[in-house]
């Protein structure tokens, strides 16, 4: 799946990108990202899929639990649930 970023989200960073706070404009609270959590979303592009995400963190942070698949599929259905993000039908044409 190709994600995009959802088109009422109001995005802070800080200069290097290290933190990322997000708001959606009908949201109450701001949801502040760092590390790689901050890395995924400048890597949901409306071009890369998940797979193209999670080979990028692969070859940035080494994972030590085998769990990164798997915590990067949640991460992404978390902003999904915020409507931080949202799938990108017109990828791929």
């Amino acid at each position: 799946m190709v994600w995009k970023r959802g088109g009422l989200v109001a995005e802070v960073c800080t200069e290097p990108r290290a933190r990322v706070a997000l708001l959606h404009l009908d949201a109450t609270q701001p949801v502040v990202l760092e590390g790689p959590a901050a890395v995924i979303w400048d890597l949901i592009d409306g071009q890369r899929s998940e797979q193209d995400i999670l080979a990028e963190l692969e070859a940035t942070f080494e994972d030590q639990s085998g769990q990164m698949q798997a915590q990067v599929e949640d991460f992404l259905a978390s902003l999904e649930a915020q409507r931080l993000i949202e799938a990108y039908p017109g990828a791929g044409l």
